[in-house]
């Protein structure tokens, strides 16, 4: 093989080499350890599905997997959706239009202790939400939005959306910009009110940048745990509770290390169905496939 056929693979290397370390390697001995009963501390002891028997059989990780399912639900559509309207928003020309998306963006970059600590005032039962809806007449008395088992979850999935609006916001920016504005001012000629300008230009051309949102915005729902433990700690009565929190307590509160990683293994066989749909189903939208 001479020099010029060898300096591709050259330049794969290092690239190579991190992803094996921190990316193959690791999802590797996640599996191994799915097959072992580890604690940490002894070492680990082969036997075989029985991690995954068990997993089947308990009631809790059940009820994560299904609080995970209704996070997805409830968090993906909005994050692929609203930040359309929100770039269509920003991306006018006019004085200002800087400041706005600043205010949009903000939510991303701040931190989750801080958003967790301001939205627990937010949803105390005697803070902002709470005398906003007694003041509109919508309740009687407060409600404990975090300490609600019928609430808790719902509160919680509240900020995951307004963290991430500004962020896919961004996005669907960079696609809005791309899209060359004979295509509209052909439209206003032809008619187009603003609904179908959306609808018949905007939303098709967008559709690469749709199906990149919708995958990262439902692997991000799949693995959500930082919300959770900031603002519920999963509770109450695991009401809050998803999968990847109960991976984490199996695996650093109970050091049960290989029934952590036969959980890790059922999530990234999910999210890895989940990802192939979305690609399936928008590609062929967007014509991508």
């Amino acid at each position: 093989m001479n020099r010029q056929k060898l300096t591709p693979y050259l330049f794969l290397i290092p690239g190579s080499i991190i992803l094996g370390a921190f990316i193959f390697y690791p999802m590797m001995r996640a599996i191994w350890l799915s097959l072992t009963e580890y604690n940490m501390i002894q070492d680990a002891e082969f036997i075989g599905l029985d991690n995954y028997e068990t997993l089947f059989q308990d009631d809790l990780f059940w009820q994560t997997l299904m609080n995970t399912f209704i996070y997805l639900i409830g968090v993906v559509p909005a994050l692929v959706i609203v930040p359309i309207f929100l770039a269509v928003l920003v991306n006018q020309k006019v004085k200002g239009i800087g400041f706005f998306r600043s205010a949009f963006f903000v939510p991303v970059v701040t931190s989750l202790v801080v958003a967790g600590i301001a939205w627990d005032w937010v949803y105390k039962e005697h803070g902002l939400l709470n005398y906003a809806l007694e003041l509109a007449g919508i309740i009687s008395e407060p409600i404990g939005w975090l300490t609600s088992t019928s609430t808790a979850l719902f509160a919680v999935m509240v900020v995951t959306i307004w963290k991430g609006l500004g962020y896919y916001m961004v996005i669907y920016l960079a696609g809005l910009q791309s899209i060359h504005s004979d295509l509209y001012e052909a439209a206003r000629i032809d008619g187009a009110n603003w609904w179908q300008q959306i609808t018949r230009i905007t939303i098709p051309m967008l559709m690469p940048f749709i199906l990149l949102v919708s995958i990262m915005s439902s692997i991000s729902a799949m693995k959500v745990f930082e919300e959770i433990y900031v603002m519920t700690g999963g509770g109450p009565l695991h009401s809050s509770e998803t999968l990847v929190f109960f991976i984490y307590n199996e695996a650093f509160a109970n050091l049960n290390m290989g029934y952590a990683s036969a959980a890790g293994v059922i999530l990234f066989l999910l999210t890895l169905i989940l990802s192939i749909i979305n690609i399936k189903f928008m590609g062929k939208k967007g014509n991508l496939t």
